[in-house]
């Protein structure tokens, strides 16, 4: 070896070296974040569970989260004053598995591998895996090990369950291991290109001014708040395309902040068949974080209970977002509209955009103003709140959309309007659903230059 290639070779251990310590001090800062978000929040979904889990579970669950903040503290203050070293993954790893194990244990308690509380595995894989700056091994070692103790301790119960439902499951935690090992390899590599570029301006002391704005754009990327949230946001839609008699198409085109708008789609384990669809106030990190909340609070309302109307599920979520906005400190609203299908009617309750409904026998489109209330505002909605029955025929198409599309603008400040809506779903009924909800978008997207808001909207066909 040459004289210059060992000095290369010297310079390159040395930088790895460095580079080592300084990924280090990251991983031990976001440690200290991530345990503390915990602490937090781990206490605060009691009131979520006082309100959507059976009575005689509540201080068994309030058990589990008071043990798993202490021993989450107790991580903590070891991290807090111990130095960065190698060891710190291991951190993350045992943080994971103590809240992990949690929420097993809760899904143990309510029915196994058909409760849909392993969703909760879903948000501590992101938590932790885009959190930490680890190396993407971690990430994908720590998402095997959340599935395995989800697998081990339901199996070990060995309760009754439905196949179908375990499929379901299994699909979404392995979709989320596969996003956030992927998420943490692109981060890794920004992090390390952000310090070679570093390193390489300390050296050669050229162009500072335009490397710091490029560190910068590259922090920015790497850790903007905006699109965390918004991959959190989009990694939770549903994706289906077959709900009881209905076929369905949903499509959202996000703007390039985080924002409020919501859908869900449920196929509950009691045969109830469900489909939401709703607008939090403003955008950012408070509007996304509303809408997981409300998302959340309506899938265990309705996957605890049976034969609830859309109004009483409605009602009971009311009372949590309401509670969950007052601990904010903000004054935020949702509009929210929630169905539940029939084969020959839908049972809705709400208030949000007006419906509309194409008639496959009139070849014309009714539209059917929504009332009510707006949830978030006041503390009960029982008597604002009332179900409306709306009969269904085979080849009847409902459209329900968020104002980011009635209220595109084009460049003459012309407002897209229920108007051009009513007659782009009328002259393409006859297009396949997807298709349909492609064109509209499409439509929408011409005509407003620069999106300035969400874009959501739902398509339900009755199949006969």
């Amino acid at each position: 070896m040459t004289f210059r290639a060992k000095e290369h070779s010297i310079v390159d251990s040395k930088i790895n070296h460095d580079f080592e310590i300084y990924l280090q001090g990251i991983v031990r800062e976001w440690m200290q974040v991530l345990t503390m978000l915990c602490i937090v929040l781990i206490p605060f979904f009691l009131l979520l569970d006082y309100y959507t889990q059976p009575p005689h579970l509540h201080l068994r669950f309030a058990i589990y989260r008071g043990a798993t903040t202490v021993l989450v503290i107790i991580e903590y203050l070891l991290i807090r004053f111990t130095h960065p070293n190698r060891s710190y993954p291991v951190h993350g790893y045992i943080i994971s598995s103590i809240v992990s194990l949690m929420i097993v244990l809760m899904t143990v308690d309510l029915g196994g591998f058909n409760s849909s509380y392993y969703a909760g595995l879903m948000l501590v894989l992101m938590a932790v895996n885009i959190l930490l700056s680890w190396r993407p091994i971690h990430s994908v070692v720590n998402g095997f090990l959340t599935l395995s103790i989800y697998l081990g301790f339901n199996a070990w119960e060995n309760q009754p369950f439905d196949p179908r439902i375990l499929v379901n499951n299994l699909f979404f935690l392995g979709s989320t291991i596969i996003i956030t090992a992927a998420i943490s390899w692109v981060r890794f590599k920004l992090v390390r290109s952000e310090y070679l570029l570093r390193a390489e301006l300390v050296g050669a002391n050229q162009n500072l001014d335009k490397s710091r704005a490029d560190l910068l754009r590259a922090r920015d990327a790497l850790w903007g708040e905006m699109q965390l949230a918004k991959m959190i946001q989009t990694a939770l839609l549903p994706r289906r395309t077959n709900i009881g008699h209905y076929e369905v198409a949903a499509l959202m085109v996000p703007t390039d902040s985080v924002g409020g708008d919501y859908y869900d789609i449920i196929d509950a384990p009691n045969g109830e068949k469900w489909v939401g669809i709703g607008d939090v106030s403003g955008h950012g990190v408070e509007s996304g974080l509303i809408m997981m909340m409300a998302q959340t609070a309506i899938q265990a309302i309705v996957q605890q209970h049976a034969m609830l109307s859309p109004s009483e599920v409605l009602i009971e979520a009311n009372r949590v977002i309401k509670e969950n906005i007052a601990r904010l400190g903000t004054d935020r609203y949702m509009t929210m509209m929630l169905f539940r299908l029939e084969d020959d009617h839908l049972l809705v309750a709400g208030k949000h955009l007006d419906l509309m409904i194409y008639r496959a026998q009139e070849k014309k489109v009714e539209v059917i103003p929504t009332n009510g209330s707006w949830l978030g505002i006041v503390d009960d909605l029982g008597e604002v709140l009332e179900d409306h029955r709306i009969p269904m025929s085979p080849g009847d198409i409902v459209l329900l959309y968020t104002d980011g599309i009635t209220e595109a603008r084009n460049q003459n400040e012309d407002l897209f309007g229920e108007e051009r809506l009513m007659k782009l779903l009328e002259s393409n009924a006859k297009l396949p659903l997807r298709q349909l909800g492609t064109e509209i978008f499409s439509t929408v997207t011409a005509f407003e230059e620069i999106q300035s808001d969400d874009m959501t909207l739902v398509l339900l066909k009755n199949r006969g």
